[in-house]
């Protein structure tokens, strides 16, 4: 195996955590269609401690525009509750006995604008992790060259396959919001 073959392999787990970071940002842009994963992380602060959600109950959609929490301990409604009123989710959570219950509100078309503007840019910034990641490999790929220890058609050959790595992860960014655009519009 060549030097450019271990420096594209180097680089490959860089765009996965491209991918992985974007996604990880798609599941905190709220949709009209309610899923445990747009609160499952919101940090609870119950005693001088950040749990998040998912520690402190059971989180479960029964309805389309619906969540609705199961705390483990009642003693945690109220922080849970506290949370929610205070995060940028803009719901209001109703207390219903020992459940927690969150009503998704259809989305406006202004906010609808919005999220489609914040999920370009988190699909951006993907692509520049991905734009530097690949111009790091070219330049030691380069260097390689200008050193001896990289041949010409090597050179080329890493290239060309640094460019289909490229061209693979920026088809997966586009995939990703694409779906995040169909939920928006839902």
């Amino acid at each position: 195996m060549g030097l450019h073959n271990e420096i594209i392999d180097k680089i490959k787990p860089e765009f996965k955590k491209a991918t992985d970071f974007l996604d990880g940002e798609l599941t905190k842009i709220r949709t009209g269609r309610a899923s445990p994963a747009l609160i499952e992380n919101l940090e609870i602060e119950y005693f001088g401690q950040k749990l998040p959600l998912k520690q402190l109950g059971m989180i479960s959609c029964p309805e389309p525009r619906q969540i609705v929490i199961q705390p483990w301990d009642k003693s945690y409604v109220e922080a849970i509750q506290k949370a929610i009123s205070q995060s940028s989710l803009g719901l209001s959570p109703i207390v219903d006995k020992d459940f927690i219950r969150l009503s998704l509100p259809p989305l406006s078309e202004e906010y609808r604008k919005n999220l489609m503007r914040i999920l370009s840019e988190k699909q951006e910034e993907a692509r520049k992790i991905i734009r530097r990641w690949r111009e790091e490999a070219w330049k030691k790929i380069q260097d390689g060259f200008r050193e001896g220890k990289i041949r010409e058609d090597d050179k080329f050959r890493a290239k060309d396959e640094l460019q289909k790595l490229v061209d693979d992860y920026n088809k997966k960014i586009d995939e990703m919001g694409e779906k995040k655009k169909k939920d928006i519009i839902e």
